[in-house]
């Protein structure tokens, strides 16, 4: 499943970071925090690759 959107690649790209245990899971913030609770290494890293070109930094929730 790839990003909707630069922002929840970024977000996906911390929380991997933290999975692995390459960054401390107290800094993470807002939708990572969630997203290294709820998700796998590998829901995270098909997420955290996805091509960024074209994405928009923020999709709505219409």
């Amino acid at each position: 499943m790839p990003a909707k959107s630069a922002a929840q690649q970024k977000a996906a790209g911390a929380a991997l970071s933290a999975k692995r245990g390459d960054t401390p899971k107290s800094e993470l913030k807002g939708a990572s925090k969630q997203m290294v609770e709820s998700m796998t290494e590998k829901e995270l890293e098909e997420l955290a690759h996805s091509k960024r070109k074209g994405k928009p930094e923020h999709v709505s929730k219409d």
